[in-house]
């Protein structure tokens, strides 16, 4: 367990501390769920953020929480899965301390097969996730049908060669979830949030530097700063900036308001995603570009994505565009979550680098994170550690 002075009184101070045990750059759901985990081991925390939390990727519009497919089992897949289940008593625990929804259920996937050759691999997976899915006293099934499973949502023209029906795959909504998190924050014990505060460097020596001259001296300090992260990290543990450890990819969604049953499962169809929320919206994303002009405007790749999505799903023909969205996610040099510290630099974690799946697994990538901090071993796959990203990066994998 880390030691360390309490918190000072917030009474009559800056919002900023002079010091900390832990020190979480970056309010998004990475770190949210890390100053969580930190609050209830007792550690005496502040969580800053350039904005608010959730300002980044983290206040987006999609919230599908989909598994990998079911073939070739590896421990990527296992890791996942077992942090897709445990998210939902995560959530559970969350809304019953808050009073506050997250928008979470498990209201299963739909794949529309439009081509003849996608069926007998939908047919493969359907057997191996009888195998796969069963696990923990629970079983998920990868169905394979001739039909959509539900009336009056994909339209059957949409699969030529069927559709799957994935049953473990859920949703939450995730505004709602940044929402409940930064709430129970800041009427915790132990954490202390700080919003409208930027890092611009960290170092060996255990102080953060503000870009408005503030210091603060800590134990720890995890990155979870998105895309931010990248630079940060590559200057605390001292490596060259080229080639980089991340980088940002923007995606564009929007959210219509529509009145569709919201225990309808989430659409997934080659990168399309149409998510049915519990407050009347539906949501349309997503983009992944890794080149662009401007990073948080939307324009005809929004538009196409729309078109798409209504023409599998016709109940949205007329529905009204209530936002249009853009954001940047992180995505390391090794396409997984980058969690825990450079060997030489064990003061600094890393927690970042969750581009599409940070929501299904940030709260477990954050108990990892904090068994770093706290000296232990992480439970994650060899390609989520840190030291298998900077390989990557030095080309020595």
């Amino acid at each position: 367990m880390v030691q360390a002075d309490s918190l000072p009184d917030h009474q009559g101070q800056s919002p900023l501390p002079s010091s900390a045990a832990l020190l979480i750059v970056g309010g998004g759901i990475m770190g949210l769920w890390a100053a969580l985990k930190a609050d209830r081991l007792g550690i005496d925390t502040v969580l800053v953020d350039a904005g608010q939390t959730g300002s980044g990727a983290s206040g987006g519009l999609l919230g599908a929480l989909m598994p990998h497919m079911p073939d070739r089992w590896n421990d990527k897949k296992q890791f996942q899965f077992d942090a897709l289940l445990t998210l939902e008593d995560e959530i559970a625990q969350l809304e019953a301390e808050t009073g506050m929804s997250a928008g979470y259920r498990r209201c299963g996937r739909i794949i529309p097969l439009p081509k003849p050759h996608l069926r007998p691999i939908a047919e493969r997976h359907r057997q191996e996730a009888l195998t796969n899915w069963d696990q923990q006293g629970q079983r998920f099934h990868w169905h394979v049908l001739d039909a959509p499973p539900v009336e009056n949502w994909v339209d059957a023209s949409a699969g030529q060669a069927g559709f799957v029906h994935d049953t473990f795959a859920a949703k939450v909504s995730p505004r709602a979830l940044v929402a409940a998190l930064t709430a129970r924050l800041k009427a915790s014990r132990h954490v202390r949030v700080v919003e409208g505060q930027r890092v611009v460097s960290l170092g060996k020596e255990r102080v953060a530097h503000f870009d408005d001259g503030a210091r603060l001296s800590f134990s720890h300090a995890i990155v979870s700063a998105g895309h931010t992260s990248f630079p940060l990290l590559t200057q605390a543990f001292a490596l060259p900036s080229e080639p980089a450890l991340g980088q940002a990819v923007k995606g564009q969604a929007a959210l219509l308001r529509a009145t569709i049953d919201p225990a309808m499962p989430v659409v997934f169809l080659n990168g399309l995603y149409i998510v049915p929320h519990e407050d009347g919206t539906v949501a349309i994303g997503s983009t992944s570009e890794e080149d662009f002009a401007d990073a948080l405007s939307t324009d005809a790749k929004l538009d196409a994505l729309m078109d798409a999505a209504r023409e599998i799903v016709p109940a949205l023909s007329t529905a009204e565009v209530i936002e249009r969205w853009a954001g940047l996610r992180p995505k390391a040099i090794g396409r997984d979550p980058m969690v825990g510290a450079h060997p030489d630099c064990p003061q600094i974690v890393a927690l970042t680098g969750g581009f599409k799946v940070s929501f299904g697994l940030a709260h477990r990538l954050a108990n990892a994170a904090l068994c770093a901090v706290e000296g232990q071993d992480m439970d994650v796959p060899s390609s989520f550690r840190t030291e298998t990203h900077l390989a990557l990066a030095h080309g020595n994998l």
